[in-house]
């Protein structure tokens, strides 16, 4: 299956910027893509570097942002995946990522159930955990098992929605350095994320596709400087291994073919579904085994 992962910056404005993706979405369409990922709350700048009330304006539009994504996957054929900042009610807001399909109809939406807290990545100010849990995505192109940002980071995560039926799991991100972390240190960071992804994709039998920004954004309150997103988008197949990807400073279209049989082929030679001990696993649902 022909994917097309969309590595891009924030262009100023949500304007400017969406046109940037639109633009990136038909070429990846014209090269044949079947599938188009972008990366986490890719319409506008990262608000969550610091806590603002006047930032939750930013999920006014959710419906027509909605409308508008729908429109983009119909006019160009492909099934997309956007990510948005939903506003459910009032005082009720989730990062919720949706599945277009090329007819335009929504095939199914996934709000980000891992929450983090940390300096400049203050997303528990603004979204209330998911509630639709982990259920794969019926889509044209496969049965997606669709997860954001923080929640590949947990393996529990990537295992139901395997056990479910998912045929590739899919990560809008939105994750970076500071400039003042040693090399070493910023190092360390890339290198654990890319492996425990790829370890979701090993312990699965399943492609992953991990689709992140690049660019420094700056604290629009002068708190901090800001963050440097790492970019490094990659797809990887069934055993783990790197299919594409992409450096940490430049926008891209990662075009990426993905062998939707291959994790029939890899689960027969490595059958960790089959040899899963369910009746040992009962305390894996508490917080600390004391």
């Amino acid at each position: 299956m022909k994917t097309a992962l969309i590595q891009q910056k924030f262009h100023g404005s949500k304007k400017e910027t969406i046109e940037h993706t639109c633009e990136a979405i038909k070429e990846a369409a014209k090269a044949g893509a079947k599938l188009v990922v972008l990366g986490e709350l890719h319409q506008d700048r990262y608000f969550c570097m610091n806590e603002d009330t006047d930032n939750f304006n930013l999920a006014e539009d959710y419906e027509k942002d909605v409308i508008f994504w729908s429109g983009t996957a119909h006019k160009n054929g492909v099934v997309l995946v956007a990510s948005l900042f939903e506003k459910r009610a009032a005082g009720l807001y989730h990062n919720t990522a949706v599945i277009f399909e090329k007819d335009g109809h929504i095939a199914g939406k996934y709000r980000k159930m891992h929450i983090p807290d940390d300096p400049a990545f203050y997303e528990k100010f603004y979204f209330t955990p998911g509630d639709l849990g982990f259920n794969p995505i019926r889509t044209s192109v496969g049965k997606i098992g669709l997860l954001i940002c923080w929640d590949q980071w947990y393996p529990e995560a990537a295992r139901i929605m395997a056990l479910k039926g998912a045929d590739l799991l899919i990560y809008p991100t939105a994750i970076g350095w500071f400039d003042e972390d040693d090399e070493g240190e910023k190092k360390r960071q890339l290198d654990a994320w890319i492996t425990i992804q790829r370890a979701h994709a090993v312990a699965n039998g399943l492609n992953v596709v991990s689709v992140n920004r690049v660019g420094k954004e700056f604290d629009n309150k002068g708190v901090m400087d800001g963050i440097r997103f790492w970019g490094n988008s990659f797809a990887a197949g069934a055993q783990g291994e790197i299919l594409a990807s992409a450096n940490e400073k430049d926008e891209c279209i990662l075009h990426v073919d993905l062998d939707m049989k291959r994790s029939e082929e890899v689960r027969r030679i490595w059958p960790f579904l089959r040899d899963r001990r369910c009746d040992a696993y009962m305390q894996i649902s508490r917080r600390f085994i004391d």
